[in-house]
């Protein structure tokens, strides 16, 4: 399992059922420590935005089977909580969003540089190290060499898929003959990310103002699924080298807005509807 099959970057106004799966448990389980979730109070969240009972509980089988998420028999009740594994990728995705954020303005002008060959037949483990590359913000600024803003981390990334042997890592700066912004627009589609911005922004610039509504559980859990879709597409390229008005800002700017406006009454829906029990 990789972060791409958790959250797939094609997610778009409807996300897939996965998704919305871990988005559910992002929110209402990951900061509540070892808790299991009655698969009964999940069917009913997931009902709210779209999913019906019969895509909950296979996506909860083919989760468990996939080591995302783990059973928990109460007497007759199924009760359902994160894996370690899946943890971990939530917990990443959460730095992504309220940590890190959309907008780089703070880069140090260095790069990661990332160089592999691998064997024409492992094409399973070139997909595997190109999605997770992807996700941790590295482009490829050629074939097998890929490159990232910043002092990137991807040792761990690396001795999981068991490519160590295979992989050579260099943190460096460019030199003044490299066009910087060249090599941006080069390496990265900047116009499909802007416009997953631009989109985004629009869509839910309208909850504004207008409070979270009947069903704040519902409207948040698809806030979260769409926002983090929309910016793990985006490697928090160095806003100076970016196109004038780039579109992340005011996209953030909404987000962090509306997820402002909806924590609260969520949180208070979720006490009412989620019935819970603690892992063993």
């Amino acid at each position: 399992m990789e972060d791409d099959d958790i959250l797939d970057p094609s997610d778009g106004p409807q996300p897939r059922p996965q998704s919305l799966m871990l988005a559910f448990f992002g929110n209402h389980v990951l900061e509540e420590g070892d808790l299991c979730v009655y698969s009964g109070s999940i069917i009913d969240v997931l009902g709210r935005v779209g999913v019906g009972e019969q895509a909950v509980r296979s996506t909860l089988t083919r989760m468990v089977n996939r080591g995302l998420l783990r059973r928990q028999r109460e007497g007759r009740r199924m009760y359902f909580g994160l894996t370690p594994q899946a943890a971990r990728v939530l917990e990443d995705g959460r730095t992504r969003i309220w940590t890190q954020g959309a907008v780089n303005d703070d880069w140090d002008g260095s790069w990661t540089l990332l160089g592999f060959s691998l064997p024409d037949s492992w094409k399973r483990q070139r997909h595997d190290l190109r999605s997770r590359l992807t996700w941790t913000g590295f482009g490829a600024l050629y074939s097998g060499l890929w490159i990232a803003p910043g002092h990137v981390d991807v040792s761990a990334v690396v001795s999981e898929l068991g490519l160590a042997d295979h992989v050579k890592i260099f943190h460096a700066r460019a030199d003044q003959a490299t066009d910087i912004e060249l090599m941006v627009r080069d390496t990265w589609d900047l116009e499909s990310i802007a416009a997953r911005y631009v989109t985004f922004e629009k869509r839910w610039a309208a909850h504004l103002g207008a409070g979270p509504g009947d069903d704040p559980i519902a409207t948040r859990l698809r806030l979260v699924t769409e926002w983090l879709g929309t910016i793990r597409t985006d490697p928090r390229l160095p806003a100076r080298h970016l196109p004038p008005e780039w579109p992340a800002r005011a996209a953030q700017d909404t987000f962090r807005r509306v997820a402002e406006q909806t924590a609260g009454p969520a949180r208070h829906m979720a006490r009412q509807l989620l019935e819970t029990t603690s892992s063993r």
